[in-house]
């Protein structure tokens, strides 16, 4: 049970990765796939959770550190693990050749030909000065913590005791250096190794047909930068787990109430010099992107005034939806208010029906603005790509799946029950999904001139890009609510039989967080590359709004 929540992950991650090159293998969608690997695969190498690693905690109540072995190896293996997993997913996932023909390259491929000197050095440099911080704590000795005096019982005044600032609360300790040294020792080791590994599967990884010798080159170049920006951030993170360690004071006279911990500060540093690290781009996108993005569309005299406010309701899309979750949280989470079981289905729910409404309200603009009913009205072939139809299916039978697992695990007959208000938010935001789908089917025709022909059917695909893509996000979103919330329905499915929790922790938290990422992923995907099918003919006509 204990590997069955991070498998589970993996085959989410994997499906979703595979959609985003399944439909339509061009380069632009391969650069968007390489995109959604790093950020998952930055998302789960995070080492918060090993922060305090090797603290013995003095208040038994108070926040858990890991300080036994087992804790420790979970805490440092996991992450390190989850990333280079989803880096391998990320090349496993590419679609494999379906041409009659395979054309092979005569040139062995080899790691040093994909990798960037500077950024491997400096990766170099960073694993290097982590071990040396991780054999310096192994000099270090562990200190016992001092468990809390009980209420009303004066602090002790013994020699070891003065009174220097220690009230009786207790202080906290850490065993000895070496024995940390050791894990963290290992976690870098395995980094390394799974850091060669991967960079030796992306090196002899099968030419991508779709893609010519140079981008095929440069797709390898840049799963290697986004590869080695992680590890190092993640290297830093074990250096600064025992920069923590070291910082520790030691219990009785010379103990101070707080610290700081400059390898923290390195870490920091470290986190961001990677995250502004320029990852390269694919030759064949670069002219594209220059003629296609949206600051080049709003600049161009020749983009219709009606495609313009088509990329201003994009922008607009992304302040709402910020606007509305902050809203949200700031409402369930007021000072002294207790959220209630419905508050964050709600709040997923509110955040998808604001851009629902947004989006039909933009298609209500339009048909104002430059609509005419003599227009007949022009429906696209495919109004959404078979990628991004298959993660909406997808996203709501995981939905689905959520809410039977919730409804057949909450067996307490008067225990709080989330699913209720889940299944009814899904219902108001499965009507204000077809009343926007309605809007953008119903909307006026527009006047075409000037070499525009085509903009009515390519402005209906931008915007039933964006319902799809709304209402796959709040299923995926619902769903992790749903399963970090009730997390304890993994107990009612699979009951035991005796002991407290024999069958291992419940995987539905891991699970949600993973689905929370992906839905914050699906939200967050651009529409740029529907940008190319905006026709751009002549100026638009001044009076061409009250045609």
């Amino acid at each position: 049970m204990l590997f069955l929540g991070p498998a589970v992950g993996a085959v989410i991650v994997y499906l979703f990765l595979r959609m985003q090159v399944w439909s339509k293998p061009d380069a632009q969608s391969i650069a968007s796939h390489g995109l959604w690997v790093g950020i998952i695969g930055w998302m789960a190498s995070s080492l918060q959770g090993a922060m305090t690693a090797g603290i013995i905690r003095a208040n038994p109540m108070g926040s858990n550190a890991p300080a036994t072995p087992d804790q420790i190896a979970g805490a440092l293996a996991w992450p390190i693990l989850a990333c280079l997993a989803v880096h391998a997913l990320g090349q496993l996932s590419y679609p494999a050749p379906k041409a009659p023909r395979r054309y092979a390259e005569l040139t062995v491929r080899r790691i040093r030909d994909f990798l960037p000197r500077k950024l491997a050095w400096t990766t170099a440099g960073i694993f290097a000065g982590s071990a040396l911080v991780i054999a310096w704590i192994a000099t270090l000795p562990g200190h016992t913590p001092v468990l809390p005096q009980p209420p009303g019982q004066a602090p002790p005044t013994d020699s070891a005791y003065p009174d220097s600032g220690y009230m009786g609360q207790g202080q906290d300790g850490r065993i000895p250096g070496w024995e940390l040294a050791s894990w963290l020792g290992g976690a870098l080791l395995l980094l390394a190794v799974g850091t060669w590994l991967t960079l030796l599967l992306i090196a002899r990884r099968r030419q991508l047909e779709t893609l010519d010798g140079e981008d095929n080159r440069t797709i390898r170049t840049i799963a290697t930068n986004r590869l080695l920006r992680t590890v190092a951030t993640i290297a830093a993170g074990l250096a600064a787990i025992a920069g923590n360690f070291a910082a520790q004071p030691a219990p009785g006279a010379l103990w101070q109430a707080s610290w700081f911990n400059v390898l923290g500060l390195f870490n920091m540093v470290v986190l961001l010099m990677m995250w502004w690290w320029r990852v390269p781009e694919l030759p064949s996108l670069l002219k594209a992107t220059k003629t296609t993005s949206a600051a080049t569309l709003r600049a161009d005299p020749r983009t219709h005034r009606a495609a313009r406010l088509s990329i201003s309701i994009g922008a607009a899309l992304g302040m709402l939806g910020g606007l509305a979750l902050v809203a949200g949280f700031a409402a369930i989470l007021l000072p002294g208010n207790t959220p209630e079981t419905w508050a964050f289905p709600s709040m997923v729910g509110l955040v998808a029906v604001v851009l629902l409404v947004a989006i039909a309200a933009g298609e209500l603009l339009t048909a104002k603005n430059y609509g005419s009913a003599a227009v007949p009205k022009e429906w696209p072939r495919q109004p959404v790509s078979k990628g991004l139809l298959s993660v909406a299916i997808g996203s709501s039978l995981v939905l689905a799946v959520a809410v039977a697992f919730a409804v057949a695990g909450e067996v307490q007959p008067f225990g709080p029950k989330v699913w209720p208000a889940a299944v009814l938010v899904s219902v108001v935001v499965a009507l204000a999904g077809a009343g926007a789908i309605l809007a953008v089917r119903r909307r006026r025709g527009i006047h075409e001139t000037g070499g525009n022909a085509g903009l009515d059917v390519a402005l209906r695909a931008i915007s039933m890009y964006r319902i799809v893509r709304t209402l796959a996000a709040y299923c995926l979103g619902q769903a992790a609510v749903l399963l970090i919330s009730t997390g304890n329905a993994w107990y009612g499915v699979f009951p035991s039989t005796s002991g407290a929790d024999p069958i291992g922790p419940s995987p539905l938290p891991m699970i949600g967080m993973v689905l929370a990422v992906i839905a914050v992923i699906v939200a967050v995907t651009p529409v740029r590359s529907l940008f190319r099918t905006i026709p751009r003919g002549e100026p638009a006509l001044q009076g061409e709004h009250a045609q």
